[in-house]
Parts: C-alpha cells; sequence; structure tokens
C-alpha cells in the first residue's frame, strides 16, 4: 500500500470534535497537534536505530537510539505550522525546513514564494506536513521540489485526504508513501474536501 490510513478509536474521536464548525480555535489548533503525533508515530514505525550505551542509576545498559539529524519536518506553509508543535514534541531536535506556496488565479498551478530548508537536507529522511490532501498540487510541487535538492526518502503525513489529491501524488511520485487520519469523500467544485473540517489554515490562525 502507498497510503496508511490511521484506524483507531481515539482518531476518530479526535476527527469528529475538529471536523464540527463549533469547535474553537485553541482547540482546533491542539487536536491538529495531536493528531500530527500519531501520524509521526505511525510514520517512523521503520526508523533505523544506532546502538548506544547508558549508564542507568544501577549500570551500565547497551541500548539503541534515534538519530534525530537523520530526520527533517517540512511543513507547507501556512496551514502545515500546525502540525509542527506536535512533531516536536516527539523529536524535539527535529529540524524543520519551510516552503510557502500559493495557487496562481490563471494557471491554478501552485507557485513558489518561499523555500528554506536545514543544512545537508538531500542526506535526511523527509517528512512533508500539511493538514489537508485536498488536488494533491501542492504535495507534489513541494516533493518535486525536494527531489530537485537530491532528497531521496520522503513520506507525506496529513490529517485529511481526498481520494483524488492521494491518487494524483501517487502517480506523480509512486516512492512517497502517505499517511493520513482519514480519506474522505470527494472534494467539491472549487477544491474543498467533503466532508472535510473547511479551511484548515482559517480555522487554525483564525482567519475566517
Amino acid at each position: 500500500m502507498k497510503e496508511v490510513v490511521l484506524k483507531h478509536p481515539l482518531i476518530t474521536h479526535k476527527l469528529s470534535i475538529l471536523r464540527d464548525k463549533n469547535t474553537g480555535t485553541k482547540k482546533f489548533r491542539e487536536l491538529v497537534g495531536e493528531i500530527a503525533i500519531l501520524l509521526c508515530y505511525e510514520a517512523l514505525k521503520d526508523a533505523k536505530l544506532e546502538n548506544t550505551i547508558i549508564e542507568t542509576p544501577l549500570e551500565k545498559y547497551k541500548t539503541k537510539c534515534l538519530n534525530e539529524d537523520n530526520y527533517a519536518f517540512v511543513p507547507i506553509l501556512r496551514a502545515g505550522m500546525s502540525m509542527v508543535d506536535g512533531i516536536i514534541k516527539v523529536m524535539p531536535n527535529a529540524k524543520i525546513g519551510h516552503i510557502g506556496l500559493y495557487r496562481n488565479e490563471e494557471t491554478l498551478e501552485p507557485v513558489e514564494y518561499y523555500y528554506k530548508m536545514p543544512e545537508n537536507i538531500k542526506k535526511r529522511e523527509v517528512l512533508v506536513l500539511d493538514p489537508m490532501l485536498a488536488t494533491g498540487g501542492s504535495a507534489i510541487a513541494t516533493i518535486n521540489r525536494l527531489k530537485k535538492d537530491g532528497v531521496k526518502k520522503i513520506k507525506f503525513l496529513c490529517v485529511i485526504s481526498s481520494p483524488i489529491g492521494i491518487k494524483k501524488l501517487q502517480e506523480a511520485h509512486p516512492d512517497v508513501k502517505i499517511y493520513t487520519a482519514s480519506v474522505d469523500r470527494e472534494l467539491n467544485e472549487v477544491g474543498y474536501i467533503l466532508p472535510g473540517l473547511g479551511d484548515a489554515g482559517d480555522r487554525v490562525y483564525g482567519t475566517k
């Protein structure tokens, strides 16, 4: 499978509150971060551990640790930033890159306006963050840019996705695994996910 859909009562519960139009900005923001933690947990199941020796209060102990320098998280501005709070609770030393995109109203294609990545990005596994995978345009443009910089291993984490968004992303980048909390029914005529949760960026930042 090229996509992993999280199936868990906690996810269903949190998504129900997230979708509710009466959920306020503070609660909405917190829930996105909490779901991001669960997505990150699932996406890092294949993480490679390195041998190390620690000292407990009683003795030395051989164990394994994750090298956080091997990873970078890249939120797609602006809504993707809402997932970062959760991510850094799981991996507080992980490097964070940023990419900003807007849609050209004539061509409907994403246009990059900001791009800043951690040093040696091509040597890291990159997890791209965006609460919504709707048409797939922003996700594809972001991954195109990362691959141009030499990144070899990329995963995409989103809270809610559409069938067409998954299909287009898989067609453009069959090597990228998608982690999502829900695959919703469809897109409406203006590209919003149904049943969805509205505009994630507006609800996170209280701009509408």
